[in-house]
């Protein structure tokens, strides 16, 4: 039996060659991330827009948005032209239906930064009213607030309780990386992964890196 691969979205995509290596060695998502409170990875809106317009058809292109106002983010997408939302700062619960509305087809996840068993709730909150969920480490209320990329793990017995609860919804996010992610997937049984510091040398992906994590996520 050939080991299962899970579906897997590479973050933090730079350029139209991030995305093609990304690609070549297992993923099928690229996260692209606009604007944000602090932290590297951020990219224009338009050139969001030109790498999801090359992306192949069979690959979701993620927008990763800390926007809270509905109005913006459908303006925001509009622009950009990817085919899912990663929602990764709080958000108004009546805000979902109008996305949906607004933006129909397209694939909405949120992000809960798993900080203690208060996750827990906030998943079960946000479970019914989009298509999935990344489980992150981030600093949502910190001063300088941090909204992911953070290269941090979380406590994966609590992602664990979600991803039991909440299958098919879950992708695993925080600090994965080759040396980690067989044993996140055998703790936290996710759905999908979701990546990007792990396989970076100073900044840029790396090839080797991207090739353990694939490999080592398939055992």
């Amino acid at each position: 039996m050939r080991p299962t691969q899970l579906p897997t979205k590479v973050c933090c995509i730079q350029d139209e060659a991030e995305a093609a290596l990304a690609i070549e060695h297992g993923a099928l998502a690229l996260g692209l991330v606009s604007r944000m409170p602090s932290g590297w990875g951020p990219i224009p809106e338009r050139r969001i827009a030109e790498i999801a317009r090359t992306a192949p058809a069979f690959i979701s292109t993620v927008l990763l948005t800390m926007e809270s106002d509905p109005a913006q983010v459908v303006r925001q997408n509009r622009l950009c032209c990817c085919s899912a939302l990663q929602l990764v700062d709080d958000f108004p619960m009546d805000g979902y239906a109008h996305l949906r509305r607004e933006l129909p087809g397209v694939t909405i996840l949120k992000a809960v930064h798993v900080l203690g068993d208060e996750a827990m709730d906030q998943a079960a909150e946000l479970a019914p009213l989009v298509d999935g969920l990344i489980l992150d480490t981030g600093s949502p209320h910190a001063e300088v607030r941090v909204l992911g990329g953070t290269g941090q793990t979380h406590d994966w017995s609590i992602s664990a309780r979600i991803a039991a609860r909440f299958p098919g919804q879950v992708f695993l996010a925080g600090g994965l990386k080759p040396d980690n992610v067989a044993e996140a997937v055998r703790t936290v049984g996710p759905y999908g992964l979701d990546l990007c510091t792990g396989v970076r040398t100073e900044t840029r992906l790396d090839a080797d890196k991207l090739a353990a994590f694939f490999r080592a996520s398939r055992g």
